[in-house]
């Protein structure tokens, strides 16, 4: 999978969210996003997702445009913001759920994501009985499930413990492959750095620098 964002500019109310975005993405790299709160990382995926359009510029994804030859990343999975899930439902039900939309998913597929994100696949509490470190977990779960080629996790570490926050570090990492692009933002800088193998930096909507992790590394030889 390749992504190509060209000049890629959204005005809301008059702001400017996204201005001239320039960037690629290609299969087998994990890409983080830093900068302040607001600075535009979550519209920025948001973008990539095609939850929303463009001012001016596009995104094109393996040759065909989104938004207009296509709706949507043929097969990608996310987590921005508060995730969103059915709170009558236990987390079983609701990834259950979640994958007869998406089509053929096995039960025993639902039952090692649970797992993998350190779920109880027999656990009988409902949603809204999740504490938050469990919502987040089941976010992380529906953006995995399928084995998509794009994955998105906007920040994915936000109310895990250490022990948890370690499992999906190792987690993020075990899901890079050579047929997947994993896009990642964290307000920890030293996080994305231990994850990311190109580091884009953006500030009030603008791409401000992107570092890649060969170029980081001779940095330090070289000091």
């Amino acid at each position: 999978m390749k992504i190509v964002l060209s000049n890629y500019t959204k005005i809301l109310s008059r702001t400017c969210v996204l201005d001239d975005i320039c960037l690629e993405l290609e299969s087998g790299k994990i890409y983080g996003f830093v900068g302040k709160n607001g600075c535009g990382k979550t519209m920025l995926m948001r973008a990539i997702c095609g939850l929303i359009v463009p001012t001016s510029g596009e995104i094109v994804i393996d040759g065909k445009q989104l938004g207009k030859d296509i709706s949507f990343p043929p097969s990608v999975g996310a987590l921005i913001e508060n995730p969103g899930f059915i709170s009558g439902y236990t987390g079983y039900k609701n990834l259950k759920y979640l994958s007869q939309i998406q089509g053929q998913i096995s039960e025993k597929e639902i039952c090692d994501v649970l797992e993998s994100v350190g779920l109880d696949p027999k656990d009988r509490r409902t949603y809204r009985k999740y504490s938050l470190g469990m919502r987040q977990k089941l976010g992380i779960a529906g953006a995995i499930i399928g084995k998509p080629q794009l994955i998105i996790l906007d920040e994915p570490f936000n109310g895990l413990d250490e022990e948890t926050h370690q499992r999906i570090h190792q987690l993020i990492l075990d899901l890079k492959t050579s047929e997947r692009i994993i896009i990642l933002s964290c307000h920890d800088r030293e996080e994305i750095e231990k994850l990311s193998d190109s580091i884009t930096e953006i500030k009030q909507g603008k791409i401000v620098c992107i570092t890649h992790k060969a170029e980081s590394n001779n940095e330090d030889k070289n000091q």
